[in-house]
């Protein structure tokens, strides 16, 4: 998304150098605008200011306005650059020291100062690189695991990122047999061909294949809920490759700009539209709310180019940069503003890319893919926690594995579901799941956990297992070994995983009771 529209205008002279691009995939600083063919360009020298004679009756006290020059102006870009510098040091700091919240505080003010733009063009180089290399190195540490422990969720990168400043061969060969695909499909989103889209069904049928592939498959598990709302918002149903393009359809897609999630919304717009953030939970990760959000920024986009072509690439690149292209060119026209390199690199390839990506699914067996076998949907129900509640409790109360629990609820930057947070769980286990959380007392499900008795084990061999001590198991279930039975699930205090320095096992499922046993888990506490 956009990041363009937070510069401020610094002199007239400096709208020309905002930010253009789309701040998920754009490099910042990057000039592709070009002067409108109807206006005269008139070269203007830079006059040196007038020799100023010291007025030594005035002393450091004394108010006064001074006439900014170009040396002034450039210690305040060195001090920008610093202070970036001196923000993202701290930030390593701390994450080193294990301090991840603050870190994270400490990258992002990082970045937002150089956001903020550096006031000259010929800083803009500068601003460029420190840029780049603090927004990789926080790319870096997000993979690494920023923001989350050892057993915190990760994050995955945008799989599309790279290829958007690229440019790809024709193939010849293609050409006739588009465009005779093209008079035979139906879309809603109108399909245009010329030599962009061309040269990117042909890395999509080559060396992109893979990627485009993963994508599909990996689309089935949120088709049926993107097209809901598509629908819902009057959106056309091929905007889903639009997330394809932005994410792959990966929930935790993080880009380097930091745009975020399965359409990449940065920070600042997501809240615009309703995706808040908070120290344990961001809603740009959460799948449903930011398609409703993606849908319902389109619309606005289109309600105000009239376009779909301009507000896709207004989606990329942000409105200010699609409304200034317009203005200089006098064109509304997506193709003509590509031609005349008004728009961003970047964007100048997102629409080609999706267009490519549409018209080879919409005739998937002329390219091979028809044999894809999408992922099942995702299906679950919801229950709203009252209390802090461990993921991995979750996980050992329905038998799930963790790694299930935290698909469903990739919004939670951390293990532990706040109070009050509506958290997902498999499809049909949302009754069992509440009475038996009703049976553990709310303090203890932050970091406590259940274990599921295993045919002969004894309360000595699970305390081996958690590093906890069996007469804590025992007291906290009010249970001996001889009272253990098969299937029965007791608590493993808070205390004892406290104490605890192994990485818990996931639950196993619940063996199958004879006759002879009770048919309902039972879970010892007295």
């Amino acid at each position: 998304m956009n990041v363009s529209d937070r510069l401020p205008l610094v002199t007239a002279t400096a709208a020309a150098l905002v930010l253009s691009g789309c701040a998920a995939k754009q490099p910042a600083f990057q000039n592709n605008l070009v002067p409108a063919t109807t206006a005269p360009q008139v070269a203007v020298v830079a006059m040196a200011p007038p020799a100023v004679t010291p007025n030594l009756y005035l002393n450091s006290g004394t108010p006064r306005f001074v006439l900014e020059t170009p040396d002034i102006l450039a210690s305040k870009a060195d001090l920008l650059l610093a202070s970036a510098e001196e923000a993202f040091e701290e930030g390593r700091q701390l994450y080193d020291s294990g301090d991840r919240d603050a870190a994270r505080e400490r990258f992002d003010e990082a970045v937002d100062l150089l956001l903020e733009g550096a006031p000259r063009a010929r800083d803009r180089a500068a601003f460029t690189r420190k840029l780049d290399e603090m927004v990789d190195a926080v790319h870096r540490l997000d993979l690494a695991g920023l923001g989350a422990g050892e057993e915190e969720p990760g994050f995955e990168r945008a799989p599309l990122e790279d290829i958007l400043q690229l440019t790809f061969p024709l193939d010849p060969k293609l050409t006739p047999k588009v465009r005779a695909q093209l008079q035979a499909t139906v879309s809603q989103l109108p399909l245009s061909l010329n030599e962009s889209v061309l040269s990117f069904i042909n890395y999509f049928n080559g060396r992109g294949r893979k990627t485009l592939e993963a994508g599909l498959r990996r689309a089935g598990r949120y088709r049926p809920m993107i097209e809901r709302i598509l629908a819902e918002q009057g959106i056309p149903q091929e905007i889903i490759h639009l997330a394809q393009a932005e994410s792959g359809f990966m929930p935790r897609a993080i880009s380097r700009m930091r745009a975020t999630g399965m359409w990449q919304f940065m920070q600042w717009r997501g809240r615009e539209y309703g995706l808040m953030q908070t120290r344990d939970t961001d809603d740009r990760f959460d799948p449903e709310k930011a398609t409703l959000a993606a849908a319902r920024h389109l619309r606005d986009l289109y309600d105000q180019f009239g376009d779909w072509y301009l507000a896709v690439a207004a989606y990329n690149c942000g409105p200010g940069n699609v409304e200034r292209a317009v203005e200089r060119t006098g064109y509304a026209d997506f193709w003509e503003l590509r031609a005349r390199r008004a728009l961003p690199v970047e964007t100048s390839n997102y629409v080609p890319i999706i267009l490519a990506m549409t018209i080879m699914t919409k005739n998937a067996k002329e390219y091979g893919l028809e044999g894809i076998v999408p992922d099942p949907p995702l299906e679950y129900d919801v229950l709203e926690m009252d209390a802090p509640t461990n993921l991995a409790l979750i996980a050992d109360l329905t038998g799930a594995p963790l790694a299930e629990i935290r698909e469903l609820n990739p919004s939670l930057l951390r293990t532990m579901a706040p109070a009050g947070h509506a958290v997902r769980v498999p499809k049909g286990q949302a009754g069992q799941l509440t009475s038996m959380l009703q049976s553990i007392s709310p303090a203890e499900r932050a970091s406590s956990r259940i274990h599921r008795v295993s045919e002969g084990e004894s309360i000595e061999v699970i305390g081996k297992r958690y590093g906890a001590s069996p007469v804590v198991i025992a007291r906290a279930n009010n249970v001996a070994s001889s009272d253990l039975e098969e299937g029965d699930m007791i608590l493993i205090p808070r205390a004892a995983v406290q104490r605890a320095q192994v990485r818990p096992v996931a639950a196993k499922p619940a063996p199958k009771r004879t006759a002879a046993r009770k048919t309902a888990r039972r879970t010892v506490r007295r």
